[in-house]
């Protein structure tokens, strides 16, 4: 295993509001809160503002170091809403999260005005499942507001590279030409491989984690989000409120590999998890 897939170093994310957060040395986990209706796995669970600000809290005390909003399904075949309503959803939470705690709270949007309005109630992070290539205008947010961004590969709806590592260049190294030219500094940046987006088989998801060290090459912390997903379920026969143990195995091997940020449903399996990974590159890099 390289040096760089230990993860031995340590890269200072610099996020909103003058936060910031190390990744590199332990794995930090970011939280799934969908304030939706019709997200695949917990749609509807949390769409009312009091309830989604509980499992925020409950979702700190279990470990999660950053909780990711979404006012948005991302789901295959979602139902697309308007900007208005994803904010009416979202921004109840985050200014009532922001009150109540200070763990770093993402938005998950790729809406310039979403993003804006969202950083402005209180949130450090944008996460944006387009890369800034769906709305021109949210890296000129990003810049503005010195927020974190996570920049994620997506094969929707496009021609995609034979080889599915060649693609991720492709689409991400796009993405960060944005990102430069829109002044987003590189220590603002993780990037996310997308598990999932437009990757629709099983044998694609599973490739990915076994390619996953090649993406160090782009030079960015790289963010795991296999939380729930479908391939998950392919392999272990369950149905999405069933696929935490699943999960946590894709956590500890692509931590093994070298990712430094998990966004996860099941943050207390995950945590545990991830510790015993940690443990096993401390004891590497001992040796």
């Amino acid at each position: 295993m390289s040096d760089t897939a230990r993860q031995t170093g340590s890269f200072l994310w610099r996020l909103a509001h003058g936060r910031s957060l190390e990744l590199g040395p332990a794995a930090v986990i970011m939280g799934v809160l969908n304030v939706t209706p019709d997200s695949f796995s917990d749609g509807g669970r949390f769409l009312a503002p009091d309830a989604a600000v509980e499992q925020a809290l409950r979702m700190v005390e279990e470990g999660a170091a950053i909780v990711d909003i979404g006012g948005e399904s991302t789901r295959p075949r979602f139902a697309p809403v308007e900007a208005a309503e994803e904010q009416q959803r979202i921004m109840p939470v985050i200014e009532a999260i922001a009150a109540r705690s200070d763990v770093l709270i993402s938005v998950d949007t790729w809406r310039a005005e979403t993003a804006r309005l969202a950083v402005a109630a209180g949130a450090h992070i944008v996460n944006d499942i387009w890369a800034l290539q769906k709305d021109p205008e949210i890296a000129s947010v990003v810049a503005e507001t010195g927020a974190g961004a996570v920049l994620m590969h997506n094969s929707r709806d496009r021609e995609t590279e034979p080889d599915l590592i060649a693609d991720q260049f492709l689409f991400l190294s796009r993405s960060l030409k944005i990102a430069r030219e829109a002044g987003i500094g590189a220590e603002h940046i993780v990037l996310d491989p997308g598990f999932g987006f437009g990757k629709e088989t099983a044998e694609i998801n599973l490739e990915l984690v076994a390619r996953f060290e090649e993406l160090h090459a782009l030079g960015a912390p790289l963010l795991a989000g296999t939380s729930r997903k479908r391939f998950i379920g392919t392999v272990t026969g369950r149905d999405p409120d069933h696929r935490a143990v699943g999960t946590a195995a894709t956590s500890v091997a692509l931590r093994l590999a070298g990712a430094v940020l998990f966004r996860v449903h099941d943050v207390a399996i995950n945590a545990d998890a991830l510790r015993m990974a940690d443990a096993i590159l401390a004891q590497r890099s001992r040796r």
